[in-house]
């Protein structure tokens, strides 16, 4: 029977819990600064707001149905689920709530574009802060991890799946933008560089993402 839930490592673990936590939050502020600057939606929020409009549920509910149907994707790719999966859940959609909550939508369009060349790369960094503590990917990340694992390149892996939920978005009324492109653009090279840079190897010398990044 294949693992579905991935023990935790056995060593750092006070720096791998700061370096989870640091990344979800990371990579919350980094959407909401896409949204802020409002110049088109990342891929898989355009994919959302489709799915939203066509079954008039709310797009939260939208986004917790789309990362549970991930997580079944998952398991079927054999790609063991962990509490960095749970947490993905739990802390980015607040993170981003608060976000939004507490920043005034930018009225001034150089502040507007920062904010949209920031978001992606912000989200590409803390993807890699993390996946590199090896304590379960999130549900859409588990998914190009399983492909990394299976010989595909990070960048091709997170570009691709990028552009499936983009272009199903699109087909069920989505709106996108340049910031879509930026987003689909940028993505993937920013995260494998920040796999390569902050995976943190067990004492045993393993780590389930410590080869993704490499071609």
């Amino acid at each position: 029977m294949p693992e579905v839930f991935a023990p935790l490592p056995v060593d750092r673990h006070l720096r791998r819990w700061i370096q989870l936590v640091a990344g979800l939050v990371a990579f919350g502020v980094g959407l909401a600064l896409v949204f802020l600057a409002d110049l088109g939606l990342p891929p898989w929020d355009v994919l959302h707001e489709g799915i939203s409009e066509r079954l008039g549920l709310p797009v939260g509910s939208v986004i917790s149905l789309v990362g549970a149907v991930m997580v079944l994707f998952m398991i079927v790719l054999r790609e063991p689920l962990g509490v960095g999966t749970l947490l993905n859940v739990l802390i980015i959609g607040a993170v981003v709530d608060l976000v939004m909550w507490a920043v005034d939508d930018p009225t001034s369009m150089p502040v507007r574009i920062g904010f949209l060349i920031a978001g992606p790369l912000m989200v590409g960094l803390a993807g890699g802060l993390y996946l590199g503590v090896d304590m379960g990917a999130g549900p859409r990340d588990g998914t190009m991890t399983a492909l990394g694992r299976r010989g595909v390149r990070i960048a091709w892996a997170r570009f691709a799946i990028e552009a499936s939920a983009f272009l199903g978005g699109l087909a069920l009324g989505g709106t996108a933008g340049f910031g879509t492109v930026w987003f689909l653009v940028a993505i993937g090279p920013a995260t494998e560089w920040s796999v390569n840079r902050f995976v943190l190897v067990d004492a045993d010398g393993s780590n389930r993402t410590v080869a993704l990044g490499e071609s």
